[in-house]
């Protein structure tokens, strides 16, 4: 369970790397290109209004705020747990983000993760999930 886990930080973590170096060189490509016909100043200029005005598109399309969705919601379940599961099915990025801190956390310190790892395994053995079935 925990290599699956890994493995798909890792795999977040090299596709977003890979849209990052893309969208820097395209605004290069698009930089140079522009260069060619106005002064680097110019070129600089509108590669910026261009890379700002599709932010802005973006942030419109993704962010806006639908009224009916409030209605819609579930009952949010009390705890720190639901208020957790709760951020990260409506703020999904912030939920990426918020994983990503912990797991940078979780590898900077191995006593922390050793702790939780212990108190999540006491909880299995707690509920019988890892006890061994004797029969009589």
């Amino acid at each position: 369970m925990f290599k699956g886990i890994v493995k798909k930080l890792v795999a977040t973590a090299v596709v977003a790397a890979s849209v990052f170096l893309a969208v820097v060189f395209l605004g290069l490509t698009l930089f140079y290109a522009l260069s060619l016909k106005l002064t680097p100043l110019g070129a600089a200029a509108v590669t910026f209004g261009l890379f700002a005005l599709v932010a802005l598109i973006v942030a419109v399309v993704f962010l806006k705020g639908d009224k009916h969705d409030e209605d819609d919601e579930e009952d949010e379940s009390e705890g720190l747990l639901g208020k957790v599961i709760h951020i990260v099915r409506e703020r999904p990025i912030v939920g990426a983000v918020g994983g990503l801190g912990a797991a940078f956390l979780l590898l900077r310190n191995p006593a922390l993760a050793a702790i939780i790892a212990s108190m999540v395994a006491d909880r299995k053995m707690d509920q019988g999930g890892y006890a061994k079935r004797r029969r009589r």
